[in-house]
């Protein structure tokens, strides 16, 4: 063979090459952010940022945890039952863990600073949830990397920046101050709103007692009021127990199914347990009961008496009922 005939059969050899040998699609790594807050960690975003993504198989993403409000990333397998307060698959799985459906993968309650990946090797369509707050989810499409994805980096970036300031940006100007006319002798425990997206649901919280202080009289009654669709809150004199979920054991139940107690000194233990409001209703499924929303204390002595959300008062969520004879 001659050499002009040799180099033109190998270039031809190399394009037919190219052609069979499939082309390798590197993985990309890409970036998200779980929740947001204010300055005085009073408004929270209880929100995937953003809440929906595509990417392919074989791509990872890691979230990263924002506000001092504690989250999980979670990716639960279809059917599974959703087990009560932060418990996940259950426990946690480690950092970096792969979800394809089959088995559920959990970050464990996360807060500010701390990061989670999970690396997708199949197409499909998955939920994504947080177990500390119900209506706080997501959607990643993963897609076959044959496909085009719809959008970069950068564009889920601006879009979680502009989802974030919409969600703590007061623009109603009702979320700080509660829902309509307070009476002198309550205060509300929390206010919140739900905003559903085309990738699921966002919530913003108010974390603060709001009309916190109150001056009343010996004998006089309080009454807090969580107003917030989705967050649990607790009234707390005194020592915050081991069990949060639970009333103390010296409140009882009103007629109108409020919790109540009496208080007659500064160093008297009361704790509400959760107050929230019920879960939605759902077709198809049993109806749930009302929920505990209202919490009542009887003052019977003078004094000055602090209490704290026992969930948020890392937040800044407490306040103080001065009681006059």
């Amino acid at each position: 063979m001659k050499p002009f005939e040799f180099h033109s059969t190998f270039r031809r050899w190399l394009v037919l090459a190219a052609l069979v040998i499939p082309t390798v699609v590197q993985a990309q790594s890409w970036k998200a952010a779980v929740g947001g807050q204010s300055v005085n960690k009073g408004r929270q975003a209880l929100a995937f940022l953003p809440n929906e993504m595509w990417v392919h198989a074989g791509d990872s993403i890691t979230w990263n945890f924002i506000p001092d409000e504690i989250h999980t990333v979670s990716f639960l397998t279809p059917g599974q039952v959703r087990l009560p307060f932060m418990v996940g698959c259950p426990g946690t799985t480690p950092d970096g863990s792969t979800f394809d459906g089959s088995a559920c993968v959990n970050s464990g309650p996360s807060t500010n600073g701390q990061t989670y990946t999970v690396v997708f090797p199949a197409a499909g369509n998955f939920k994504l949830v947080c177990l500390v707050h119900a209506n706080m989810t997501a959607v990643v499409h993963v897609l076959d990397p044959s496909q085009p994805l719809p959008h970069n980096q950068d564009f889920y970036e601006d879009e979680a920046a502009d989802e974030r300031h919409d969600l703590l940006s007061d623009t109603d100007h009702d979320m700080d101050h509660g829902h309509g006319e307070v009476p002198p002798n309550a205060v509300t425990a929390g206010v919140g709103e739900i905003v559903a997206t085309a990738g699921g649901s966002h919530t913003v919280s108010v974390m603060r007692f709001i009309h916190s202080t109150k001056l009343v009289h010996v004998g006089d009654t309080v009454e807090w009021t969580n107003s917030d669709p989705v967050t649990p809150h607790t009234i707390t004199f005194g020592v915050v127990p081991q069990d949060l979920i639970d009333p103390s054991s010296n409140v009882t139940v009103d007629a109108d199914g409020a919790r109540h107690a009496d208080i007659s000194s500064t160093a008297d233990n009361v704790h509400s347990g959760f107050i929230a409001a019920a879960r939605q209703d759902q077709i198809g499924l049993p109806q749930p009961p009302p929920g505990v929303t209202r919490f009542r204390v009887t003052f019977t002595k003078a004094g000055v008496f602090n209490y704290v959300c026992a969930l948020h008062d890392n937040l800044g969520m407490l306040g103080k009922v001065i009681v006059r004879p």
